[in-house]
């Protein structure tokens, strides 16, 4: 049986996702529950959970305060918040799985599968540094990104990253230091993190980091040329929204 604990301080989220995982999933034994801090860390201690189901604003402190205190490193964490942006993009840049309040059963279910099928619950540790970072940072943009491939987890910082390429349904990350990396995940995935912290998607298949813009060649569409040297083509479409944010600068 996957043992499982529940963090959570309001007792009805507590009670649904309880029974919610009785129900849909028959490999999970629910061996404790907690409802602030200090509650946690002493369950987790006493039960060494492999998943656990953690709110991150409770009365006495964060989820984050939570793993701090514990070893959290053989654990898959699912974390449980309500409409917190700031947590919420966090949790996303460091590719954490999370359930949003009100508690949907259909996402729920989507959430546990996805956290169940990693395969090496030790990629905790190799995330937590990110997302305790950007949770942290007092700053509206994110610090670091969590990229996944079949074979490692890389944890690069944010502006590290000087473009995006769409290939289907995999995305080529390219990095200042001339590595590429290829993840299994969509462009969209990518713009709807990103774009708010620096980036735009000039064209269908690319998305870039504004801060290594060298030049724009101002014809048709236009290209851009960035700090890698690489040219890239901006669709008719993105040109108007390039150009407002040069005349921004």
């Amino acid at each position: 049986m996957i043992k499982a604990v529940i963090v959570d301080d309001e007792k009805n989220a507590r009670l649904v996702l309880r029974e919610l995982l009785r129900e849909t999933f028959n490999t999970i034994e629910i061996v404790a529950e907690a409802e602030n801090v200090a509650e946690a860390v002493a369950v987790i201690e006493e039960n060494k959970p492999d998943i656990l189901f953690l709110d991150v604003d409770m009365p006495d402190g964060t989820g984050f305060d939570v793993l701090k205190k514990t070893n959290f490193k053989s654990m898959r964490i699912v974390f449980i918040t309500a409409h917190h942006e700031h947590a919420i993009r966090a949790i996303k840049f460091s590719a954490f799985d999370y359930i949003l309040k009100p508690i949907n059963s259909n996402e729920v279910i989507e959430t546990v599968n996805r956290a169940l099928e990693e395969q090496n619950a030790k990629n905790t540790s190799d995330k937590m540094d990110a997302v305790i970072s950007n949770f942290n940072s007092s700053m509206p943009e994110m610090k670091k990104l969590v990229l996944k491939t079949s074979e490692r987890i890389y944890l690069v910082n944010v502006n590290d990253i000087i473009r995006l390429e769409a290939d289907n349904n995999y995305t080529n990350v390219f990095l200042k230091s001339g590595e590429k990396i290829l993840v299994s995940k969509t462009m969209k995935i990518y713009d709807d993190i990103l774009s708010s912290n620096g980036f735009m998607r000039v064209h269908q298949s690319h998305l870039i980091n504004l801060h290594h813009i060298k030049h724009f060649e101002n014809q048709d569409g236009g290209f851009i040329t960035l700090s890698d040297g690489s040219s890239i083509p901006v669709s008719k479409n993105k040109k108007t929204l390039l150009l407002e944010y040069f005349s921004s600068l």
